[in-house]
């Protein structure tokens, strides 16, 4: 029996070109975008080992736990690694990025998430890449959470390696990703003998296979389902327009942020309301209310409500709304509200007036 999505034509060279582009400009970026068939992990840690390398010294900002991984992966490529770590509950600040870089004259390659989905907090990449761009580093940010939610420009902002996922805020799979690549990223990746070859990690092999030869013969059979998934994204941010759903994004948030204000024993894990991510709000539980047990019982009340327990230590202490890509509505972020209220043994009415209070206030 014949099914639309399993009975695919293999995907053409030109239309992964096309989608490509697609991604290019979504970015708005002149730099060549490779899209890659993994998650973001695939070229995150495709850049680390092609960018990083022995002897080299890279910073790397740790606002959450993907800072954690970079690093890990920037030590096992031989690289000494400065650690710019600052509490999961802020944003790292433009100023303490040049201190560590003017203390360690010698860091030329730096990493930096921009939007922590699971801490919640959000970080000033332009800024930073103001201040690595002076001191002449490469620039990585990892843009998974941030892109089609908050503003993303790395030509701009000087970022030479800017990788972006489709799960998150674009409402995609988890399977396919992407990287802007800057010519002196380009340059880096081929001076560095470590640099992965002939390797799924290779973004070389991208350049020189794909790039280099006009996009003509793909490396490999691209994954269709994945691709055209990605590339209906694209088409569904242009017809809302990238602004909008920007607008939608921050509207999730500050209508979250209030409607948890409104309800005992929460209140926001990340303080500052500008360095929050707009993809997820994590709350903090008061002493003595476990998150986890909030969270179960929540979603007892309501399944199908994207609540989540922090991490690991977090678990306790933390929980997280995540209302990106459709969950970026009112509707969502209202049901939320309702089953938290609901695990707390509270009216909900409260927080759900602060909610449409805060959301029109955005006017999403």
């Amino acid at each position: 029996m014949n099914h639309p999505l399993l009975d695919l034509a293999p995907l053409t060279a030109e239309r992964f070109a096309s989608i490509e582009r697609g991604v290019a400009a979504l970015l708005g970026t002149g730099q060549d975008v490779v899209v890659t068939q993994g998650e973001a992990l695939l070229p995150l840690e495709g850049c680390i080992r092609s960018g990083a390398r022995a002897g080299s010294t890279a910073l790397n900002v740790v606002t959450g736990p993907y800072g954690t991984t970079f690093g890990n992966w920037l030590r096992g490529c031989g690289a000494r690694v400065v650690d710019l770590a600052v509490p999961f509950d802020t944003a790292v600040t433009a100023e303490q990025v040049d201190a560590a870089l003017t203390a360690h004259p010698e860091i030329d390659f730096v990493s930096l998430v921009h939007a922590e989905a699971a801490t919640g907090n959000t970080n000033p990449a332009a800024a930073i890449g103001e201040v690595v761009r002076a001191h002449g580093a490469l620039f990585m940010l990892d843009a998974v959470a941030s892109v089609g939610a908050e503003p993303l420009l790395p030509d701009a902002w000087g970022v030479d390696l800017c990788v972006i996922g489709a799960q998150k805020a674009m409402g995609g799979p988890a399977g396919v990703s992407a990287v802007s690549v800057s010519e002196r990223a380009w340059e880096r990746f081929a001076a560095n003998p470590a640099a992965p070859r002939r390797s799924y990690l290779s973004l070389l092999d991208w350049k020189e296979r794909w790039i280099d030869g006009g996009r003509r013969a793909l490396l490999h059979a691209p994954a269709q389902l994945e691709m055209l998934a990605l590339e209906a994204c694209l088409d569904r941010i242009a017809a809302e327009g990238l602004p909008a759903v920007m607008r939608r994004h921050a509207a999730a948030a500050a209508a979250t942020r209030a409607g948890a204000a409104a309800l005992p024993g929460l209140a926001p894990y990340v303080g500052a309301a500008e360095a929050a991510a707009p993809v997820a709000t994590t709350l903090r539980t008061a002493p003595g209310l476990d998150a986890s047990a909030v969270v179960a019982k929540a979603l007892a009340a309501a399944p199908a409500v994207p609540l989540a327990a922090g991490g690991g230590a977090l678990a306790a202490e933390m929980l997280r709304v995540n209302h990106y890509g459709r969950d970026a509505s009112l509707a969502v972020v209202t049901d939320s509200l309702t089953a938290l209220a609901a695990a707390l043994d509270v009216p909900a009415e409260g927080a759900v007036a602060a909610a449409a209070g805060a959301w029109s206030a955005l006017g999403a």
